[in-house]
């Protein structure tokens, strides 16, 4: 069986893990062994490494025949030093096949409500998006020179049963009015899991996919929708402006921009069916299972 290095071993990771797991020898890059025992129990053995340690990342050279790269950038400065010392590492020895990196489409900016397919200019408006865009350099840059597959996905807001805003819906924190508001887009865990597993049976080399729904929302429509099947107040509508004064910095930077992704090239060219094409088709999956 092929061997596959996962780095960033959080919820997609192990959702990815468990589609894979039969017909892959799979590893992961971990920093601690807090994960250790959960990981061993998925038929996954860790890697001690740490990517802000270049030095300590020489146990993957020449590991894998397929790299799935999950970390985020640091926190900090305008470069993903983390991809840099992973594509260094995986340098040194013999090269994977392919390479699959989970980005995001914060790298759009806000794009004015316009529909944006895979070959939209990117125009990064916060630090942490520059980071991704660097990353996403880095890698196809790394990819070409060297002849390894890489894809590169970039992904919406993900939710599941566990990743809904309850907690903001009981805070009661005010949604944007809808005349003003941002469109916005959604992916489900288990659907981004099975957009990777497609990646790596039939994504292009040096290629962009775009792992999103079929749903075209408005933010405070998403909040609305979730507040109604978990019986919750919807929020306050209130207007732009007002927002900027009494919402916190790391929520506007995500209502302040909007953009419609399409997401036709991972149907055409990755053969994805969706199980969720909309959150509301989430939502009413969870209202059919639930004890009566």
């Amino acid at each position: 069986m092929e061997r596959m290095l996962i780095i960033g071993c959080g919820d997609i990771a192990r959702r990815t893990i468990r589609l894979l797991r039969k017909n892959y020898h799979i590893y992961a890059l971990i920093r601690n062994g807090i994960q250790r025992d959960a990981l061993r129990a998925m038929d996954t053995i860790p890697i001690p490494g740490d990517l802000d340690h270049r030095k300590s990342l020489s146990r993957i050279t020449g590991l894998a025949d397929i790299v799935l790269h999950l970390a985020p950038p640091p926190n900090s400065g305008a470069k993903d030093v983390r991809t840099r010392h992973l594509l260094a590492a995986l340098s040194k020895g013999r090269l994977p096949r392919q390479f699959i990196y989970i980005s995001t489409s914060g790298v759009y900016g806000d794009c004015e409500g316009a529909w944006v397919n895979e070959t939209y200019t990117v125009n990064p408006q916060s630090a942490r998006a520059q980071r991704r865009v660097d990353a996403e350099s880095q890698i196809r840059h790394w990819a070409k020179v060297n002849g390894v597959k890489a894809s590169i996905l970039r992904v919406p807001g993900i939710y599941a049963e566990d990743r809904l805003p309850l907690e903001r819906l009981r805070n009661g924190m005010p949604a944007i009015a809808a005349d003003e508001d941002s469109y916005t887009n959604h992916i489900h865990a288990d659907d981004l899991a099975q957009i990777i597993v497609a990646a790596m049976h039939r994504g292009q080399p040096n290629r962009v996919y775009h792992a999103s729904d079929d749903g075209v929302m408005k933010m405070g429509d998403y909040f609305d929708v979730v507040a109604d099947a978990y019986q919750l107040p919807r929020p306050q509508r209130i207007s732009r402006a007002e927002a900027q004064r009494s919402i916190p910095e790391s929520m506007l930077s995500f209502m302040n921009e909007s953009r419609r992704l399409t997401n036709s090239r991972i149907k055409q060219e990755l053969q994805v069916r969706l199980n969720y094409p909309t959150v509301g088709n989430a939502l009413a999956d969870r209202a059919r299972e639930a004890p009566a």
